[in-house]
């Protein structure tokens, strides 16, 4: 009888210790609540996977003594009501901790988040601050990387700088420009006064300063009053030296809320040009064109061979997204960005090429603006019949206007928006 008493207490106490251990589990539980915020939270599943691996662990363990026990006795087991009800108090107390962990979880992700938009804002904001003061810093440069110095260092404020690549041997592609989308003379410097709207030829000098070329670009400088000079040799291969000088050296001079460079066999509608970018104006980074994403070119002779196709992955791979070269505009802080790294920025063989690796690691925002590459009559005459006037009109079969010498008037004449057009767009 007093072994059967002794007995009795031994199962009370293995009893009393698996209650003990729930409760211990419980405490634990209790102290995970308080370090939420320091840490992951713990899902309310595991919580409930864990008491109940917990309770079948200890069940098992006694279970186990109960029946060596018997075994060994012959004797039957009592049954504890208090036991079961403990366990269901405890279960209860589980089921109570997992509801309000999950739900705090929902509160913790939910303040994370808040947390994470917040640190986001906060990044672009100084990544604006830093561009500005990139700005700035850019104004000090003034006149240091073009021929054109401005008699005070102050920056002429500006709409758009809209550069017009050329070469020496372009005179009568400039002449067909200037006779149709370019104003000219007094009509140039009012637009540039009254709309913001700045209009160069962009060219440098030849590898023989003051030689014949350079003399009669002067001449024509002289006259139309129309160009900005850079200190760069010309050549076709020095493209993407030029388009970085020309950013560079346009920053260094006006403060502009856009710069564009467009080539010299292409139609443009100023005024429809104008009122596109200004949809964009409250952009911090804006990169616009017509995006592409051509065939890297490996074989020798070819017109747009890239001779570090290597490193633009295995043979057959294209390019990165960029815009096409007829025409693209930047923003403010991406063309005083290009200004200030000039010294380190890769130059790829095709300068399109070249600009949209300049930005690709940039948090810039890729406009495709498909209005700036329209074909030539009839796809531009179509569309402006249909009241949706082109930005710009090239043959992609020539890169440019083919024959854009003759045909640019005849272009303009079907294509064009107006000459009064651009004077009544609001900036």
């Amino acid at each position: 009888m007093n072994f059967s008493k002794a007995r009795n207490n031994k199962l009370l106490l293995s009893t009393k210790k698996l209650v003990v251990g729930f409760l211990d589990l419980l405490q634990k539980l209790r102290e995970i609540e308080h370090r939420k915020m320091r840490g992951k939270p713990v899902s309310g599943k595991a919580i409930f996977v864990l008491c109940i691996a917990s309770f079948l662990a200890g069940s098992l363990f006694t279970s186990r003594n109960w029946t060596r026990s018997s075994r060994n006795e012959d004797t039957r087991i009592p049954v504890f009501p208090h036991h079961g009800t403990k366990l269901q108090e405890v279960k209860k107390d589980c089921d109570q901790k997992r509801k309000l962990i999950e739900g705090k979880a929902g509160d913790v992700l939910e303040e994370v988040e808040k947390t994470h938009d917040a640190i986001k804002s906060l990044e672009t904001t100084m990544s604006s601050l830093q561009m500005e003061l990139a700005v700035a810093r850019t104004s000090q440069t003034s006149g240091q990387l073009s021929l054109e110095k401005p008699a005070n260092h102050s920056l002429q404020k500006a709409f758009v700088v809209i550069g017009i690549n050329t070469a020496f041997s372009s005179r009568k592609r400039r002449d067909s420009v200037r006779e149709t989308w370019m104003p000219q003379g007094a009509k140039l410097k009012e637009l540039e006064e009254e709309k913001g709207i700045v209009i160069r030829f962009v060219i440098g000098h030849s590898a023989t300063p003051a030689g014949v070329l350079d003399k009669a670009l002067d001449a024509e400088e002289a006259e139309h009053k129309d160009f900005l000079r850079l200190k760069h040799v010309e050549g076709y291969h020095e493209l993407s030296t030029k388009t970085r000088l020309y950013f560079s050296t346009a920053v260094s001079i006006w403060d502009a809320e856009f710069y564009i460079k467009v080539d010299d066999d292409v139609h443009l509608n100023l005024g429809t040009l104008t009122s596109t970018l200004a949809r964009y104006r409250s952009k911090p980074r804006i990169y616009i064109g017509c995006m592409k994403s051509g065939p890297v070119l490996s074989q020798k002779g070819l017109k747009y061979y890239e001779p570090e196709y290597w490193k633009f992955g295995e043979e057959g791979n294209k390019y990165f997204r960029h815009a096409t070269g007829q025409i693209y505009a930047i923003s403010k802080d991406l063309a005083a960005y290009i200004s200030l790294n000039s010294p380190i920025l890769h130059r790829y063989a095709n300068e399109d090429v070249s600009l949209g690796s300049w930005l690709i690691g940039l948090e810039v925002e890729h406009i495709d603006e498909r209005s700036m590459c329209c074909g030539t009559p009839p796809d531009c005459e179509w569309k402006a019949q249909a009241g949706n006037v082109c930005v710009a009109s090239f043959d992609w079969s020539c890169s440019g206007i083919c024959r854009s010498v003759e045909r640019m008037k005849q272009v303009h004449n079907s294509c064009g928006e107006g000459e009064g057009a651009v004077w009544n767009v609001e900036i």
